[in-house]
Formats: structure tokens, C-alpha cells, sequence
């Protein structure tokens, strides 16, 4: 169709001119380089979609415009493939959004106008409302406060057009808490509010001596009636964005078998087999598969039978970096294993502990409620009880710890009763760990992967019910805290013996959709903190720790803010606390790019693009799921739950150590190169306090070695150290 319609009578990394049909319909007319749209170009989709704008290496890059067959436009800036930056999007029923993007979602500052009048102006995050702001309602009455997850949320005030208001707490976008409503003629009603009427309490002031104004007013009526005409108006939903719209471009397919008969030619990348034959796959079936699967901006996607080997130097052939398979961790705990009848007491008794009916967890508890000495035992016979059925199991006693206090603490963590309990007790059975920690314990996993049930020894129970009332105050004020999350505290005790089990029920921070690949445990201490494991058994599952660490982690900005503001207040809770040897646990994924200083250059593998890291190993190749390789590609509203380390989509950067002198260097030195990553991260092993074991063991190794480069050490000492070591390794991304 035009004078131009390849890269064959082009010199490599030449800019010209194209204008392509191509072979499903599609057309794309603008500048392009090496088989890839580069520069501006416009790309119409045979279903109507349309992009017009900067690309670079196949990908929207740049500002530009993209508009859908129902008339919704987005106009403004993009990034690999996502609307990320400044831009616009006006939806086809006339609602407009101005503002802030990070991967397709709403997040940071801006305006939103919607179809029915109202509007909102203020901060968003991860697509919803979030932070503080304004909506207004065509009709005139209007919130200004504080928001989470699109609803009014936090210190907040609405004003109605009759003058009347109400100032005070909201939760869950209702008033909760201490709040006044006021009316316009001065008179008000101050108290505590809740939509239970039984938690309702205030007191009526009228506007003057003689004036009975709205006294036998029923608070309620605000809950059922005044909020009626202030629903917050949904946002449209996008039925598809820029970043999963493929481009069919089959030529890429053929450009790679080309490359791949050239063998070791020139460095070139090359495109191999499962069992290293030069791969026969032919473009047209490619793209069949492709059109099925509609996966990476590019449409690229194998089979799952195909790696990408590593760049070959002249002469140098480096290492083949590839990631052994992630296999299930853990032993299934099945009949004949040593602990099947403890997991089967666990679970008796955690059913019985959550589904015993119990009045609605308010989270302000008395402080009685935190007494050690409150706990409740059950006794299990075989033949069943009044309060407890049948079982298969010996006869057990059961001990519940503070179980008003962990009844909150699931509520505040948002845990749903029945999904807590299928977890760790359906027909599921519990996995356990191949091997116990450092400290004696033994670790279960739930068949989710959603809960760790760890056996710990009676001085972490007591240093976990003795901070107990700490903890509580400071998950509940932060609810982005990073330390670990606990759910239950529990005794098992058989009859007749005079062993009793005791664990505490945690969340496992790696129970995602994202494949961990690499992880490791960080306390920013150098004695004995290197893997034990040869470096041909090191796989997914392998925890490293902080001399094996050979990354920076590079946040967002925002994101970076948050973390720094969190570590130090974790930090200064477990200070308070006088607990020590804790550590921050990290979790990296891999996607499907690196970038160096100047290029972005893919190395993949079938299981998607690995670091260029000593620690890859021949052992194969993970076989991800397309859906595990292509979370940020999806919708919003599809993706996985992303706050404060959890999910987060962030870079890492290679960095090389220098080990001069007898004190290895503890934070290496940045290379520049860098790979697109989602971070995993909480601060772990919170349940060791400073005492006359630790303060022996700091005495005794302070007499061979470094007092500095130990893990045992004063609270206030190890606080430091490990602050000032995590925000070396976790860095704004600039």
C-alpha cells in the first residue's frame, strides 16, 4: 500500500516510514525501526480501536491518544505500554477524569466529573478515591475530608444545601465514631455514632433557652434517610486498555528464526528449544496462538515450550541464568505422618474457636481483655461433648489465648470468619515444612498458601501476650504496617502427657499469583548472614540473606515515601518493645523486561525474563502461567490487591560487592543494570526480646568478633543498624 512496507532495503536501527495492512486487519501507518513501530505512528485495531502517538520499540511511549469504539478517549502521557503520567480520559457516557496515572490506574492528584453532575477533586490511589478530597453532588451538598478505598473514610465533614452538617469520624463511608451534626438554626447533637443503634450514644444541645429545636430527633435517620442523597457515583469501567491491546505483527516472529540460523553471530539473542534445538515454529501458527491468548504488548507468548538463551559474546559465553522450577514447598501432612493427629487437633480446635458464636467484635476492647490470663481451655474427647462434636484424633485439651483480642485483630485485618476457617480447616490438609527454623519451630502452611501456623516455645508466647496491647494500638493506627500480621495464639495439650504445643497462626506474605523467585531475609548484620546451600541447590525456595543480596530495590516515589515513614515507626514499636533480631523479608518476581542505563533489552526465559544473577543456576525454567506473567496487562479492577509491600510493582538494580578488608562489604555497588520487578516485604521474627540468653550470646561473640557485625545486640543498637541497612537496599526510584 505504500512505497514502504518492511525493513529489508533498511539498515538496522534506521527510522523510515511505513504503512502496513496487516494480516488480521489491523493498520498501522507512522515511522518504524527493526520490525517495531519507533517514533510516531498510528495503529488502528480491526475491532476499532485506535492509537496515535510516540512509540518506542513497539511499545506506546510518550504522550499520546487512544480512543475506543464506544467514543472513550484517553489523551496523555504513556509508559511501557500504560497510561502512566499526566492524561485524560473521557468515557463514553461523558464522565472525565484529569489527572495522575501509575499503570493504568487513577493514582495521585485529580478531577474527576461524572455523567450525573457530581464531582470529585482530591487524591487518588490504585484507581479509587483515597487520601483526602472533595465530592460534590449536582443538588449542592458536599463531603470534604478524608477517603480510603472510594469511600468516606477517617476525620471528614458533610454539608447539606439546608445548612445543616456533620463533622466528626466516618468509616467505611458512614459516621463512625465521635462526630457533631449540627443544624442550621445552631442546635446540635454531640456523641458517639454508629450505624447499631446499640453503640449509638449522645447528648442533644439546643440553639438557645426556649428553643426544644430537633430534641427528640432520632439519630438514626441519618444512617437511614439524610445520607440517602450522597451516594458516591461509580466510575466507569474501562472494558480495555492500552496495555492489552496486542499488536499483530507475525514479520517479529519471522525477524527471530532469522536471527536464530545466524547461531552465535554478532551477540545476537537467540530463540531455543526446551532441549537447545534452533526452534522450527512457524510465524502463522504463532500468531493463531497469539490471537488466542492475546497476552504482551508486543503478542508475544510461547507455548511454554521455548526459553531464550542469553546474549553470546564472541568467544565469552556467559552463564545460562535460568530459575529452577517453583515447586510447592512443604510435606503434606497425611494419615501415618508423626504429626497428623496434632494437625487434626489444630484444626478441631480452631473450628471451635472461631465458629463459637461470640457478640460483634467491637475493636475498642477494656483492657482486661489483653490479661495473659485470659484464655479459655476446651476439652475434645473422642466421643464428643456438649460444645464439641466427635473426632477421630485422641483426646486433647485446647487453649485459646486473648481470643477477644484476636477476634478484633482478624476484623481489623479484614478476615472473613468462614474463608479463615476453610483455610485451615476444610478438607484441605496442612503442609509442613521440610525442616524447622532456626529456633526449634516447626512451620505449617495452610492449603492456600494464605496462613503460616508456626509451634514456638513458651517465652515467644509470653513475649507475644506480653506486647500484645502494643501491638494491637499500632496495627490498628497503621494499617500499612510491615510487621507480621497475627491471627491467633493456641495450646494444644494431649491428656495424660505433659507436653503442650503451642503456635501462633500467621500470614504468609508469598501468598500471591506473582511466582516468587528469589528471596531473601535482611537484618543488616554480616556474621554468619550467607546461605548454607552450595550454589547448584540454591532454587525459588532458597531464602539468601544479606551477603548473598545483590540487588537495590528501587520504589516510586510516593510508594518510597510510605515505606521509609512505616520501617521507622515498625522500628520504633519493636524498640519500645525491647525486641530484637528481627528481619526484613523480602520476596522478588521477575517480569518480562530489564533495562540497562540506555536500552531496554529483554532476556527471557519461558518463564519470563530472569537477571543476569550468580545465583541461576542450570536447573530449568519455571513454567509460568500466561495469567502469572501478565498481571499488569489486565484491568484494574482484575489485578491483584496492591498496598505497602505487598504486590507492588517496583525495579531492581544489579549491584556488584566489593569485599576488601576482613568486614565484607555489606551493600554493593549499583551497575546499572535493572529489571522490572513486583516486591514482596514485612519485617518477620518480631517475637525475640533482649534477654539474658541474647545478652550472653552479644557477650560472648563480642569477644571473637565485631560487635557491630552481630545480630545479637541491644534493641535501640539493632534498631538502628537495621534502619540505616534498609534504607540503603530500598532506594527511591528517580
Amino acid at each position: 500500500m505504500s512505497a514502504d512496507n518492511g525493513d529489508e532495503d533498511h539498515r538496522p536501527g534506521e527510522i523510515h516510514h511505513v504503512e502496513k495492512i496487516l494480516s488480521n486487519g489491523d493498520f498501522y501507518t507512522g515511522q518504524w525501526c527493526d520490525h517495531l513501530p519507533q517514533g510516531q505512528g498510528k495503529y488502528l485495531w480491526i475491532d476499532g480501536c485506535m492509537y496515535v502517538g510516540e512509540w518506542e520499540k513497539g511499545k506506546t511511549n510518550g504522550n499520546g491518544m487512544f480512543s475506543w469504539p464506544s467514543g472513550a478517549t484517553y489523551e496523555g502521557e504513556f509508559k511501557n505500554g500504560y497510561m502512566d503520567g499526566v492524561g485524560t480520559y473521557i468515557g463514553s457516557s461523558g464522565d472525565t477524569y484529569r489527572g495522575s496515572w501509575v499503570m493504568n490506574m487513577k493514582h495521585g492528584k485529580g478531577t474527576k466529573s461524572y455523567p450525573n453532575g457530581d464531582c470529585y477533586d482530591g487524591e487518588w490511589r490504585k484507581e479509587f478515591q483515597d487520601g483526602h478530597g472533595r465530592y460534590q453532588w449536582r443538588k449542592g451538598n458536599y463531603y470534604i475530608g478524608q477517603w480510603k478505598n472510594g469511600k468516606f473514610n477517617g476525620n471528614g465533614s458533610m454539608m447539606w444545601t439546608d445548612g445543616n452538617r456533620y463533622d466528626g469520624c466516618w468509616e467505611d463511608g458512614l459516621p463512625k465514631g465521635n462526630g457533631t451534626f449540627r443544624w442550621a438554626d445552631g442546635s446540635f447533637y454531640v456523641g458517639v455514632w454508629s450505624k447499631d443503634s446499640r453503640e449509638q450514644s449522645g447528648t442533644y444541645y439546643p440553639a438557645g433557652s426556649t428553643s426544644s429545636g430537633h430534641k427528640d430527633w432520632d439519630p438514626q435517620e441519618v444512617f437511614s434517610a439524610v445520607l440517602n442523597d450522597c451516594v458516591v457515583y461509580p466510575c466507569e469501567d474501562v472494558p480495555i486498555y492500552p496495555s492489552e491491546k496486542r499488536l499483530n505483527l507475525p514479520e517479529m516472529m519471522a525477524m527471530l528464526q532469522s536471527v536464530s540460523k545466524k547461531g552465535n553471530d554478532g551477540g545476537r539473542t537467540r530463540w531455543m528449544s526446551a532441549d537447545a534445538r534452533l526452534s522450527s515454529y512457524g510465524s502463522e501458527e504463532f500468531r493463531r496462538n497469539s490471537d488466542v491468548d492475546r497476552r504482551s504488548s508486543h503478542g508475544f507468548e510461547s507455548t511454554g515450550t521455548f526459553q531464550f538463551e542469553d546474549s553470546v559474546s564472541r568467544g565469552n559465553k556467559p552463564p545460562h541464568l535460568r530459575i529452577k522450577p517453583a515447586k510447592r514447598q512443604g510435606v503434606t501432612i497425611s494419615k501415618g505422618h508423626k504429626n497428623y493427629d496434632l494437625m487434626l487437633n489444630l484444626q478441631l480446635g480452631i473450628r471451635h474457636a472461631v465458629g463459637r458464636p461470640a457478640p460483634s467484635a467491637s475493636l475498642d476492647l477494656k483492657p482486661s481483655a489483653f490479661d495473659p490470663n485470659e484464655k479459655v481451655w476446651t476439652k475434645f474427647p473422642p466421643e464428643g461433648s456438649k460444645h464439641t462434636p466427635p473426632h477421630s484424633s485422641c483426646e486433647f485439651r485446647w487453649k485459646d489465648y486473648c481470643p477477644v483480642v484476636f477476634r478484633a485483630l482478624r476484623k481489623l485485618f479484614k478476615v472473613d470468619p468462614a474463608d479463615y476457617m476453610l483455610s485451615i480447616c476444610g478438607n484441605d490438609a496442612l503442609r509442613e515444612l521440610s525442616s524447622p527454623g532456626k529456633s526449634g519451630s516447626f512451620f505449617y502452611l495452610t492449603h492456600d498458601d494464605r496462613y503460616m501456623i508456626k509451634t514456638m516455645k513458651k517465652s515467644e508466647g509470653k513475649v507475644l501476650l506480653r506486647m500484645l496491647p502494643a501491638y494491637y494500638n499500632h496495627v490498628r493506627a497503621f494499617e500499612n504496617t510491615l510487621v507480621t500480621k497475627f491471627y491467633g495464639l493456641h495450646c494444644v495439650k494431649l491428656t495424660g502427657a505433659q507436653k503442650k504445643v503451642r503456635f501462633v497462626i500467621m500470614g504468609n506474605l508469598f501468598c500471591s499469583e506473582y511466582a516468587i523467585h528469589r528471596r531473601f531475609d535482611l537484618k543488616g548484620s554480616t556474621f554468619g548472614r550467607t546461605t548454607d546451600k552450595p550454589e547448584a541447590e540454591i532454587d525459588a525456595t532458597t531464602t539468601l540473606k544479606d551477603l548473598d543480596l545483590n540487588y537495590l530495590f528501587r520504589l516510586q516515589k510516593d510508594w518510597f515515601e510510605e515505606f521509609c515513614s512505616q520501617v521507622d515507626r515498625d522500628c520504633d514499636l519493636l524498640e519500645q518493645e525491647r525486641i530484637m533480631d528481627y528481619s526484613m523479608l523480602v520476596g522478588l518476581h521477575f517480569q518480562e523486561k530489564q533495562t540497562n542505563k540506555d536500552s531496554l533489552t529483554p532476556t527471557r526465559t519461558s518463564g519470563g525474563f530472569t537477571p543476569k544473577d550468580g545465583h541461576f543456576d542450570n536447573g530449568g525454567t519455571p513454567r509460568l502461567s500466561i495469567a502469572d506473567r501478565d498481571k499488569l496487562l489486565i484491568s484494574p479492577s482484575r489485578l491483584p490487591s496492591i498496598q505497602l509491600g505487598i504486590n507492588m510493582p517496583a525495579r531492581a538494580e544489579r549491584t556488584v560487592r566489593r569485599n576488601e578488608g576482613e568486614t565484607p562489604q555489606l551493600v554493593g555497588e549499583p551497575t546499572g543494570e535493572i529489571y522490572e520487578i513486583i516486591i514482596f516485604f514485612g519485617i518477620i521474627d518480631i517475637l525475640q526480646d533482649y534477654d539474658i540468653s541474647k545478652k550472653l550470646e552479644h557477650a560472648y561473640k563480642a569477644m571473637q568478633y565485631d560487635a557491630t557485625t552481630i545480630s545479637a545486640v541491644d534493641p535501640g543498637l539493632y534498631s538502628k543498624r537495621f534502619r540505616d541497612f534498609i534504607f540503603k537496599v530500598f532506594v527511591e526510584d528517580t
